[in-house]
């Protein structure tokens, strides 16, 4: 699996994840339950968006179009 995006904001994250689900790439986010055990905004903890190494590309692409950089 390889990462495609990391973040602390939930609305980026869940945008994120809805562009590679129309596009019929499934992303799995990993350390969902650890932001959220340790304060859920904590600035070290980010959740990662994950793909399939074979979607990486095309998952790279379509977020690169979609979405501006995070600060």
């Amino acid at each position: 699996m390889k990462e495609v995006l990391r973040t602390n904001d939930p609305v980026r994250l869940s945008y994120a994840q809805s562009l590679l689900n129309d596009a019929g790439i499934e992303g799995v986010v990993l350390d969902e339950g650890m932001s959220t055990l340790y304060g859920g905004g904590l600035p070290f903890i980010k959740r990662r968006l994950m793909v399939v190494d074979e979607d990486e590309a095309e998952a790279l692409r379509l977020l690169a179009e979609a979405l501006p950089e995070e600060e």
